[in-house]
């Protein structure tokens, strides 16, 4: 009898597009593989989470956001934020907003949540 060894290499569907050669690199990986990864938001440290939301209002509405950085940590300012919710805008008397874009009511809702009074 001849024993004879050899290894047996997988056997890959040719059809599989993480085989064969495109030119674009693969799109896909497993979680080893990686040396980093997107942090989540709901991972990131307290403060990095109220800059990422404080970051988008300010690109659309800077006053609110100068308003919230001025009351952040106090008892108004949860007050102040639900407020312009809830109204749909603000008036300072010469200019009337009404209605906000959705990542910014998304960012002033998370804003209420992350608030702790000091």
């Amino acid at each position: 009898m001849w024993a004879t060894e050899h290894k047996r290499t997988p056997v890959t569907d040719p059809k599989d597009s993480r085989f064969s050669e495109t030119g674009f690199p693969s799109l896909q990986w497993e979680d080893e593989d990686l040396d980093t990864r997107p942090l989540p938001l709901n991972e990131r440290p307290l403060q990095a989470q109220i800059d990422h939301e404080m970051a988008i209002i300010a690109e659309h509405h800077i006053r609110i956001a100068l308003a919230i950085e001025k009351f952040w940590g106090h008892r108004d300012c949860v007050e102040y934020i639900r407020t312009l919710i809830l109204n749909g805008g603000y008036s300072d008397g010469a200019t009337k907003r009404v209605g906000f874009k959705s990542e910014v009511i998304s960012a002033l809702i998370n804003l209420t949540a992350l608030h702790r009074i000091e």
